[in-house]
C-alpha cells in the first residue's frame, strides 16, 4: 500500500513538473508572431516576468505556467509548448553553448506615441501594431512635451511628423487640400497658443525636448520621416531654415554654415533641400522620395545583421526574427545614405552591397534611439489616402515584429542590457 501511495505521489509530482513553464516559439512554428507579443506585454502587466531568450528559436518567450495564461493564448490564437523543468534546464544549457542569450523583462513599459490629434491609429504602422496586439499606450503631443511630461514615460514613438515647420513637405501636391490647409491652421494656432511667432520654432523646442528625454534616460523609437526630420530640425535650432510658403519670412541665407550636427542623434554632414517644390528635406533619405527608385516590390529586401547575444545583447534583441531578411517598404524616408551616419551608430538592418541602411540604433547619454526607415511594413508604396492595413493577413510579419522588439526592449533587466 506504501508503495502505491508513493509511486501515486510521484506521478503526481512529476506530472507537475512537466508543466512548470510554457515556452512560447518565435519560429516558424508560431501562428501569430504579432500576438505573441502582446501577451507578453499582458503578462508583465501583471508584475510576471518573461524570459526573452535571444536567437533561441526565433527569440521565445518563457514564463511560469498558468491556466489564465494558457487561456489567454488559445483566445489569441498564439502558439504555445507547455516545459517542465528538465526541458528548461535543456533549453539554458543550448543558450549557454551557443550565440543565444536569456534576458529577464521585468515590468511592462509606459508607453507614449507623438501623434497630433485626431490622427487615428491605422495612420503609423506602430500604433496599427500595438492596437493589434493588444498593447496600451497613450497619445501625447506638443502641449504634454513642453510641459515636460515625457519623463512619466519609458518608451516614446514618434508619428510621421515634420519637425522642421515645413508641414511634411507636400506643399507641392496638396497645399490646395482641404486637410493640408486644416492641418497648417492648427499647427499655427498650437505654436502661438505655446508662446511661439512660428510652427519651426515650436517644432524645434519640441525636438530638444525629445532629446533631452533620451539623454536622461528614456527610450526613443522613429519610423519614416521622422527619423530625418528631428534630426534636421536639432541641427538648426540656431538657424532658419524653412522658405516663406511655410512660415512667411525667407530662410537664412547662410543656413547651411549654422547646422550643428553635434545636436543630432544619428545623422551628420547631411545637405537639406529647402525648396518648397521638392517633396524631400535632405540627402540623408534613399532613394530620394522625389525621384523614387520603385524596385519591384518581390525582389526587394534588406538583411538583418547578426550580433553576439551574450556581447551585444541589445542590437540582438532588437533585430530578433524568424528570418534574416526582411521585406523592404517605402515611405517618406525609405532608407537612410551610409555615409551620413554618425560613426556610434549601429547598423543593424541594410541591402548588402549597397549603402542604404534601414535599421539603426544608437546611444545618447543615458538613453537610447532606434530609426527604422518606410512607413508600413507590408504596404510597399503606402499614400496618402491609401486603406489601413489588416494585420489578420499578416500575422507573421518579419517587418512588424522589429517594431514589436522595441516595445519590449524597455522591459528588460538593464544590468544585462551593460556591455
Amino acid at each position: 500500500m506504501n508503495f502505491i501511495i508513493t509511486l501515486f505521489l510521484s506521478l503526481i509530482l512529476s506530472s507537475g513538473l512537466m508543466a512548470q513553464y510554457i515556452l512560447v516559439p518565435m519560429d516558424l512554428a508560431q501562428a501569430n508572431h504579432i500576438k505573441a507579443y502582446g501577451v507578453a506585454y499582458w503578462i508583465l502587466k501583471k508584475n510576471i516576468n518573461v524570459e526573452w531568450l535571444l536567437n533561441y528559436r526565433g527569440g521565445s518567450f518563457l514564463f511560469t505556467s498558468s491556466p489564465s495564461f494558457k487561456r489567454e493564448l488559445q483566445l489569441r490564437g498564439v502558439t504555445f509548448e507547455e516545459a517542465g523543468a528538465a526541458t528548461v534546464n535543456q533549453i539554458y544549457a543550448q543558450i549557454e553553448e551557443q550565440n543565444m542569450e536569456k534576458v529577464l523583462l521585468e515590468k511592462a513599459p509606459k508607453i507614449a506615441v507623438y501623434s497630433p490629434p485626431g490622427f487615428q491609429p491605422w495612420d503609423d504602422a506602430v500604433t496599427l501594431v500595438m492596437k493589434y496586439a493588444e498593447i496600451e499606450y497613450e497619445n501625447i503631443y506638443d502641449t504634454e512635451v513642453l510641459a515636460g511630461k515625457l519623463s512619466t514615460y519609458d518608451w516614446l514613438h514618434l508619428h510621421h511628423e515634420d519637425f522642421t515647420g515645413q508641414y511634411g513637405k507636400f506643399w507641392a501636391s496638396f497645399r490646395n487640400e482641404t486637410w493640408y490647409l486644416k492641418n497648417q491652421i492648427a499647427a499655427e494656432e498650437l505654436a502661438h497658443k505655446l508662446g511661439f511667432n512660428k510652427v519651426s520654432k515650436e517644432k524645434g523646442a519640441v525636438a530638444l525636448e525629445i532629446r533631452k528625454y533620451v539623454d536622461e534616460g528614456g527610450f526613443l523609437f522613429a519610423m519614416c520621416s521622422a527619423t530625418d526630420a528631428l534630426d534636421i530640425a536639432l541641427s538648426a535650432v540656431s538657424t532658419d531654415i524653412v522658405e516663406a510658403v511655410f512660415d512667411g519670412d525667407p530662410l537664412d541665407p547662410a543656413y547651411a554654415s549654422k547646422l550643428n550636427f553635434n545636436n543630432t542623434f544619428a545623422f551628420k554632414d547631411f545637405k537639406l533641400i529647402p525648396d518648397p517644390a521638392v517633396y524631400e528635406y535632405s540627402d540623408i533619405d534613399v532613394p530620394p522620395s522625389n525621384m523614387p527608385r520603385l524596385r519591384d516590390p518581390e525582389s526587394d529586401y534588406f538583411t538583418l545583421f547578426e550580433f553576439s547575444a551574450k556581447y551585444d545583447p541589445v542590437p540582438t534583441m532588437l533585430t530578433q526574427n524568424h528570418v534574416g531578411i526582411v521585406k523592404g517598404f517605402m515611405g517618406q524616408t525609405t532608407m537612410f545614405r551610409e555615409e551620413k551616419l554618425k560613426s556610434t551608430v549601429t547598423i543593424m538592418g541594410k541591402i548588402e552591397e549597397s549603402n542604404e541602411v534601414k535599421y539603426i540604433h544608437g546611444n545618447s547619454g543615458k538613453g537610447t534611439f532606434t530609426f527604422y526607415g518606410g512607413h508600413d511594413p507590408e504596404d510597399y508604396t503606402h499614400r496618402v489616402g491609401d486603406p489601413p492595413t489588416d494585420l489578420n493577413l499578416h500575422k507573421n510579419s518579419p517587418g512588424y515584429r522589429l517594431i514589436l522588439n522595441n516595445v519590449l526592449f524597455p522591459a528588460a533587466k538593464k544590468k544585462k542590457l551593460k556591455t
